[in-house]
């Protein structure tokens, strides 16, 4: 597993993260509400202002971040131009990568255990009612730390085939990829289960 916390720090590393969490999520709000594609390019735009503010190794590196989002934007920039609806598919995938950046951005310059405190204050009156409130932290933290994990792996299977094939990947790689994940998955259930799993909690 890997960390997606930026390796520059920032002035928003200081910052409380549930505000910068409820910061997103109205920014998100008012992205969606917004059907201009000129707004959602201003939006974009002060968007990567941000990412570039820290210097050119915070912008690069979260810029690296977005990359796996290539494939979704040509999709559906493709299916608007065949649709002829361009502005609105200009609309939506602006406001994805606006959106996706600003959540990058968040985890960034957000430590995991900050991100799961939050969650644990949100679900706290939850617990009363019988939910685990471990269970669920420990699945928030595994699925922000292990996609970019799978992506990489993911990129890493289309770069082999790519190497030993003329024509592309496709669907070909999609039962080994399953493969890999689901052999990530049975290292990480041994580790937990050598650890005790989530019965180390259960008698404090």
């Amino acid at each position: 597993m890997i960390s997606l916390t930026s390796p520059v720090r920032t002035r928003a590393h200081d910052w409380p993260a549930g505000a910068k969490l409820l910061a997103l999520c109205v920014v998100s709000v008012v992205l969606f509400a917004l059907p201009y594609w000129q707004a959602q390019l201003v939006a974009a735009i002060a968007v990567l202002v941000l990412y570039a503010l820290p210097g050119q190794i915070f912008l690069r590196f979260g810029l690296r971040r977005l990359w796996p989002l290539w494939p979704f934007v040509v999709l559906l920039m493709a299916w608007h131009l065949i649709t002829g609806a361009p502005r609105e598919g200009a609309v939506i995938v602006l406001r994805m990568l606006s959106a996706v950046a600003l959540a990058n951005l968040v985890t960034m310059t957000t430590t995991l255990d900050a991100m799961m405190g939050v969650v644990n204050r949100i679900l706290r009156p939850f617990a009363s009612l019988g939910v685990n409130l471990r269970k669920i932290e420990l699945a928030a933290a595994m699925v922000i730390r292990f996609t970019p994990v799978l992506t990489e792996k993911g990129a890493a299977l289309t770069m082999a085939w790519r190497a030993r094939a003329r024509h592309r990947a496709g669907w070909r790689v999609i039962l080994p990829f399953l493969v890999l994940a689901l052999d990530d998955a049975d290292h990480v259930a041994d580790a937990l289960r050598a650890r005790g799993g989530f019965g180390m909690d259960e008698n404090k």
